[in-house]
């Protein structure tokens, strides 16, 4: 959380590549029927008073305890991974084709889903501007988050491919296209 995972997927959008946020994918599904039905069963109608559902008030609930968690990233996650499939599949038929087609994951390694993908980027920063960035974006939960969360060091260790993101948007955008053009040979 804070290493700029966000900035990175716009920035490969900007290089030619088809991007998709999982985060984006999570917050469309908050808004369907059948996840705030579900949502509104396991812990009530103060989760989605507008008929969507509330992030902060589910992040206090659902990230607070293990169990709740667990039950949260069960209902998700599988409905995430058919989107991220969906996705897959239309950008192996679109025109034109695209550099690289890039999912935005950011429990990537801590789901176990690095094994779909054909290479994994792992962006980090300094701990010190990741915690800025995070409280800068209002982050409800974020200190159990990141708790749970595994360390940059064990993330850059797992990935194919490792920016660390401590500069300029620039900068950032020149060592995705490095990684778009050792992708592509």
């Amino acid at each position: 959380m804070g290493s700029g995972k966000s900035t990175a997927l716009d920035a490969l959008a900007r290089l030619g590549a088809l991007t998709l946020s999982t985060d984006a994918v999570v917050h469309s599904l908050y808004e369907q029927q059948h996840v705030v039905d579900q949502v509104v069963g396991r812990w009530g109608a103060e989760v989605a008073p507008a008929g969507a559902v509330d992030r902060a008030a589910l992040a206090r609930l659902a990230f607070a305890d293990g169990e709740e968690r667990a039950w949260l990233e069960a209902l998700i996650w599988p409905l995430v991974g058919t989107e991220v499939a969906d996705f897959r599949e239309r950008s192996l038929v679109h025109a034109p084709r695209p550099r690289a087609a890039v999912v935005e994951t950011p429990l990537l390694f801590e789901a176990g889903m690095e094994n779909i993908y054909d290479a994994t980027v792992a962006v980090i920063a300094s701990e010190e501007l990741r915690r800025e960035r995070a409280s800068k974006r209002g982050h409800e939960a974020a200190d159990e988050r990141h708790a749970r969360q595994l360390s940059q060091q064990e993330k850059a260790e797992r990935a194919t491919y490792v920016v660390t993101n401590d500069g300029t948007t620039a900068e950032l955008e020149a060592e995705l296209a490095l990684i778009l053009e050792r992708l592509a040979a």
